[in-house]
């Protein structure tokens, strides 16, 4: 019998699919802090595009709340060239800041 998938799964499952089509591309993470969005200090802490459905997951579980981004290019909409994740675990719900000089290829927030 097929094992039926978390929420947090199904919420994945369009990033985790892009990610498959997509495995040279990286995830940027970035961290609600103080009112702000803060990125990751170093490109070492990118992830591989394997990496990111599996380290959503597990934050998700551990309470934390995403948005996440595939971007494009513009000369290439429908191809996605980043992944953008944004956590934050706090009451509020911030959103995620306005991305220009990409195009939005696809997208989705947990808790919706």
């Amino acid at each position: 019998m097929p094992r039926n998938p978390t929420p947090h799964q199904t919420f994945l499952a369009p990033l985790a699919k892009l990610a498959l089509r997509h495995p040279d591309l990286e995830g940027e993470i970035f961290w609600w802090e103080d009112g702000t969005w803060q990125a990751q200090d170093t490109n070492e802490d990118l992830l591989d595009a394997e990496e990111i459905p599996f380290y959503a997951e597990g934050l998700l579980a551990e309470g934390f709340g995403l948005h996440w981004q595939a971007l494009a290019e513009l000369e290439n909409p429908k191809v996605p060239a980043l992944f953008l994740l944004f956590f934050w675990q706090s009451a509020d719900r911030p959103e995620p800041p306005k991305v220009d000089g990409w195009h939005l290829l696809a997208s989705g927030s947990y808790p919706g």
